[in-house]
């Protein structure tokens, strides 16, 4: 069932049961400009708000991650203006206006795992909750970094999950060890809050990192906010001095995880997306999901300040891919594959099944439901082409399970998904921008 208490007052179609896609009969073309990425977004909030001086962050993404996330900064005493895609955060130097409260995360992973890192070097006690799915994710990790650097934490289950309370009188710094392979959300929220620990911090690496270039994403922010920090040379370590960040004007780049559905159309239907704002060069690490483009058959134009994909008539399979480091698009793959040429194999991901849902069985789920030969592995899928029949689809409650299904509905009739109002955790608006570029959308109440 859909936890819409974790939607916010920027979503749409809430009150929606079921949305149709259909085939739009001609290719898709068109340019556009999408909002900020996610993980940027929420980044730099967080770092805005920890530094001195106020920040001009321009084209922030307008979502529910980004609504909780700035409704928990105002909880906590910061002001934060915004408007249209471009928000003033007054930032706090590292000592929180607010000493108590009652914070919500909604579903917001960014939010649930960078900002207990960030209270922790204040003064106060604070609570913490969130959605039901929020409430089942992991921060094991975390939460014990934290401890044992200092903060208090009281939780009512074994494997420290939301709803906890976090009590702290600043954080000792020193040497801390967290896992790689669980989640790099772990060591990003404690890399963000490391500036302000009382000694110098040392974040020791246990195993390979899942997604590196999320961490090293973090480490950017930081370094655009005047604190340097990075990576040992055996890659196992981050040494962090003590330092206050500092107010900066930054403009955020479209958030490729995004991006890809709209690419993929193009792909789908043999047209031309180009997304103006985005650079091949970006740090976000969906923006490998172009080589896949093109190895399936797509063209692909890098710009300096746009990225263009022309679709090709057929789509190629016969392929084998790891998506450890960009595991966002293994959904999307996946509804790609159902029209390529031969079956694809999509490995290493088997964290996503501690996302939103449990996205590997989840996809199996919803893809055998079109009739589509689908096998599952423990860590992702095998897709067999075949032609989808007419399905009312679950989305799971899911964003990227939305989006990803939706493709499906550009090559077959009848596909239905439920909760469209789910893609509002990233991109509210979705389904009215597939409609303006031509595709047929029809929204069902009931």
């Amino acid at each position: 069932m859909p936890d819409r208490e974790a939607r916010s007052p920027w979503s749409k179609n809430n009150d929606k049961a079921t949305v149709e896609v259909m085939p739009p009969g001609k290719p898709v073309e068109g340019t556009l400009r999408l909002s900020g990425s996610k993980s940027l977004t929420n980044r730099a909030l967080i770092t805005a708000a920890l530094a001195e001086g106020t920040s001009r962050l321009e084209g922030i993404l307008k979502s529910d991650d980004s609504y909780w996330c700035m409704n928990s900064l105002t909880k906590l005493g910061i002001r934060v203006h915004l408007v249209g895609e471009t928000v003033w955060v007054e930032g706090c130097a590292g000592s929180w206006p607010m000493s108590s409260g009652d914070l919500y995360v909604g579903s917001a992973g960014t939010v649930a795992r960078f900002l207990p890192g960030a209270l922790a070097i204040g003064r106060g006690r604070w609570n913490l909750t969130g959605s039901k799915r929020m409430s089942e994710r992991p921060l094991l990790p975390l939460l014990d970094a934290l401890s044992k650097l200092g903060a208090r934490i009281e939780d009512k289950k074994v494997n420290r999950t939301l709803p906890f309370a976090i009590e702290t009188s600043g954080l000792r710094g020193g040497d801390i060890s967290l896992p790689g392979s669980t989640s790099s959300q772990f060591i990003s929220g404690l890399l963000l809050a490391a500036p302000y620990t009382k000694e110098p911090l040392t974040i020791f690496i246990d195993g390979g990192i899942v997604q590196r270039d999320y961490v090293e994403m973090t480490l950017e922010m930081m370094r655009t906010f005047g604190i340097h920090a990075q990576f040992s040379d055996d890659g196992h370590s981050i040494s962090i001095h003590t330092g206050k960040y500092q107010a900066q004007s930054i403009q955020l780049e479209p958030d490729v995880s995004t991006c890809c559905y709209f690419w993929s159309i193009a792909a789908m239907t043999g047209g031309r997306i180009r997304i103006e704002g985005i650079r091949a060069a970006t740090r976000q690490p969906d923006i490998e999901f172009l080589t896949v483009l093109e190895r399936m058959g797509c063209r692909v134009i890098r710009g300096d300040h746009f990225i263009e994909v022309a679709g090709s008539r057929q789509l190629r399979g016969g392929f084998t891919l790891s998506m450890q480091k960009w595991s966002d698009q293994t959904l999307t793959i996946a509804a790609m594959a159902v029209f390529a040429d031969g079956p694809v194999t999509l490995t290493d991901a088997a964290h996503i099944r501690q996302h939103e849902c449990d996205r590997i069985a989840a996809i199996c789920s919803e893809l055998r439901k079109l009739g589509i030969h689908v096998e599952e592995h423990y860590d992702g899928l095998t897709v067999y082409p075949g032609r989808p029949e007419p399905a009312l689809l679950d989305s799971h409650d899911d964003h990227r399970m939305a989006m990803a299904l939706s493709l499906i509905g550009l090559r077959a009739e009848g596909i239905r998904i439920m909760d469209p109002g789910c893609v509002s955790k990233t991109c509210p608006d979705y389904f009215e921008r597939l409609s303006d570029l031509g595709i047929p959308i029809e929204i069902y109440a009931k």
